[in-house]
């Protein structure tokens, strides 16, 4: 038992490519060095590539074994990075002011380079394709709805991903099957009143105050209008009105997200949140108009998949390293909507060591970072399960 040798001896190279793309990191849709950098690795390993909207990058091995030719394994790395500061003092940390991959993005687009490697490498040993998405914009989830589009998940026999984790040691790796990530919608509410001088409210239709009526009501969703066994999240972010003090506001807008793990309660409340507006602003002689953005379904593994996987993941980590049972996350991944395709999973790899202090901060700050030799293990699981479906 062990990490295999042909992913060990890429050791360097993955950790190459993680920091140099930690480095240079871009934002959601404006990944041209990146996808740049991508397809230049690509052409050195001899892997057909394609730009995938502008900033998405669609590589594909075709297996040359003797088995059967219709099956295909998506494997599949995010590529983004976030608005933010790099606050580390390390070697590698971002060269661009005010982006960081603060999450994990480099780790996932080295590791599935390392992946693509060897997998080519051993392109005499399955048949059917391996397909390689550099996925851009999950951020802000609009990157995979791309890849579908275009067709990418046509044919699909399987769907696999890996996000690293400042939650789990390096060495250690979820595979749960179910709800692991919450969907993500963003609303906008704008209400119309209508204005007046304050001293005389009773002219006017006060958006102000319907606005935040409509905000106080929402929350009843949550509290009255949803099996208290559910986990939903209906949050307001921004109320934006007004433009003077002594004016009644003729316009407010509202700016949230909702957030489950099911389909159906996913639309129980967005139509909640679109009722409530409309009927509490009609309420007040005003009115609302709602608007809605998917940014990414739920995100449920299947269990087949999974069970898969785990069996991959025995010949390289002992059991008691495989994580079955974990939490549940009401962060959004637009991995997401490859599920809704094909069955597949999404795997949390351990990146904390706690000998290496940062590798413990939270996701999404300034001082994150990742254990890299936890990349190892997500590269194994990539490479041994594409090798088991195609075999």
């Amino acid at each position: 038992m062990g990490l295999k040798d042909y992913v060990v001896k890429n050791r360097e190279y993955i950790t190459e490519m993680r920091r140099y793309f930690h480095a240079y990191p871009e934002v959601s849709l404006k990944e041209y060095n990146t996808c740049k950098k991508i397809e230049e690795e690509l052409d050195k390993m001899g892997i057909p590539h394609r730009r995938v909207g502008e900033t998405g990058v669609y590589g594909w091995i075709d297996g040359r074994g003797n088995g059967g030719k219709d099956k295909v394994m998506v494997l599949r790395a995010d590529i983004d990075a976030l608005a933010m500061e790099d606050l580390k003092e390390v070697s590698y940390c971002s060269k661009e002011e005010g982006v960081c991959h603060a999450c994990g993005h480099d780790a996932h687009i080295a590791t599935l380079l390392g992946a693509a490697k060897i997998l080519k490498e051993k392109e005499q040993e399955f048949s059917g394709q391996v397909r390689l998405f550099f996925q851009q914009a999950e951020e802000i989830g609009q990157g995979a709805r791309i890849f579908v589009k275009e067709g990418l998940m046509e044919g699909a026999t399987r769907v696999f991903g890996a996000h690293v984790s400042s939650k789990l040691d390096s060495g250690t790796v979820s595979l749960t099957a179910g709800p692991q990530n919450a969907s993500c919608d963003y609303f906008k509410i704008k209400v119309t009143g209508k204005g007046a001088h304050v001293s005389t409210p009773q002219l006017g239709i006060d958006a102000v105050y319907v606005a935040s009526q409509i905000v106080v009501a929402l929350q009843s969703i949550v509290a009255r209008n949803t099996d208290p066994l559910e986990t939903v999240v209906v949050g307001v972010g921004v109320l934006r009105a007004g433009t003077q003090y002594n004016i009644v506001a003729e316009h407010a807008e509202i700016e949230g997200t909702t957030r489950s793990f099911s389909k159906e309660v996913r639309e129980f409340t967005n139509e909640r949140v679109k009722t409530i507006a409309k009927q509490t602003a009609e309420l007040y002689g005003a009115e609302a108009e709602v608007e809605f953005q998917g940014f990414a379904n739920p995100l449920i593994n299947d269990e087949e998949a999974v069970e898969e996987v785990i069996e991959v993941a025995k010949q390289v980590i002992e059991e008691k390293n495989i994580i079955s049972n974990f939490e549940k996350m009401l962060g959004a991944d637009d991995f997401a909507d490859f599920l809704q395709e094909t069955k597949g999973m999404y795997a949390f790899v351990g990146t904390r060591n706690k000998e290496k202090p940062n590798t413990a901060s939270a996701h999404h700050h300034g001082l994150f970072d990742i254990d890299e030799e936890g990349l190892l293990l997500s590269c194994n699981l990539y490479v041994d399960y594409a090798l088991q479906i195609l075999k």
